[in-house]
């Protein structure tokens, strides 16, 4: 009893020390996101939808109707490499302006952390049965002739092609690529999902971070993307869905004001 009392009085001893110092102990916290979205800097509202307003970097004019699109693993990676990883999801709406602000389910130390998540779906988590998103937007899985799996993005609109004057539809849907032979049956099943780093932010109890979406990089950089061509059909187009994830990864998401 004696040993056990002083070890009491130490440890007592020790918080007090501690406490003079003013060093208070290190918090485990959660981080907010909020999802912004623009076109070259201007930003993009709910009444910006059904405008054709945008032009890309072929030339065409378009209009957003629908933009939703899957973000996943949110992960901070501290100095010493220890990662943190929420491992869940969630979709982002922007018209419907649902899930812009998501709280991933973990908490971490205060400290500065490398930021990064995953646009989509990786193929481990791709094969997984997600019942929320079977029905959400319709139905966000992708038909198993397709490989299965879940889209990671539906963007829609109409363009005009500078030759006509006359409004086409248009479907920029990503998902993992796949490549059908002759006969219709999966030769080739590519992730094309891609991760996203954000760089370093330092975390603190009421930490929210931008994330910053240009809607034009889709159509920009490395690929410069001919809607005449490219405007429909791009599920099962493999060659396609390389490129829309070539340049998704170019420079789509960014950092943006982060607030304590």
């Amino acid at each position: 009893m004696k040993k056990i009392a002083l070890i009491l009085t130490m440890a007592v001893a020790f918080v007090s020390c501690n406490d003079d110092d003013g060093n208070a102990p290190i918090q485990n916290v959660t981080v907010d996101f909020n999802f912004t979205h623009n076109w070259d800097g201007d930003a993009i509202e709910n009444a910006d939808f059904d405008v054709i307003q945008y032009t890309n970097a072929h030339g065409e004019t378009l209009s957003l109707s629908k933009l939703v699109y899957l973000i996943s693993d949110v992960t901070f990676t501290n100095a010493s490499g220890e990662v943190f990883d929420a491992g869940d999801y969630t979709l982002v709406n922007v018209r419907e302006g649902s899930n812009l602000t998501f709280t991933p389910q973990i908490e971490i130390p205060e400290g500065t952390y490398t930021v990064s998540f995953t646009f989509g779906f990786d193929n481990e988590d791709n094969d997984q049965n997600y019942q929320d998103l079977n029905s959400a937007d319709g139905g966000w899985n992708v038909p198993v002739i397709l490989g299965g799996g879940y889209h990671y993005m539906r963007m829609e609109g109409k363009y005009i092609d500078a030759s006509s004057p006359d409004e086409t539809n248009y479907q920029y849907h990503t998902i993992r690529a796949v490549d059908l032979d002759d006969q219709g049956i999966i030769s080739t099943l590519t992730d094309t999902s891609f991760e996203v780093n954000l760089g370093q932010v330092t975390i603190g109890n009421t930490t929210n971070i931008e994330v910053k979406m240009n809607v034009a990089e889709w159509f920009k950089n490395p690929n410069t993307w001919d809607l005449t061509q490219l405007y429909t059909m791009l599920m099962p187009n493999y060659n396609a869905q390389i490129m829309m994830s070539g340049n998704g990864a170019n420079g789509v998401f960014s950092l943006g004001n982060v607030t304590q």
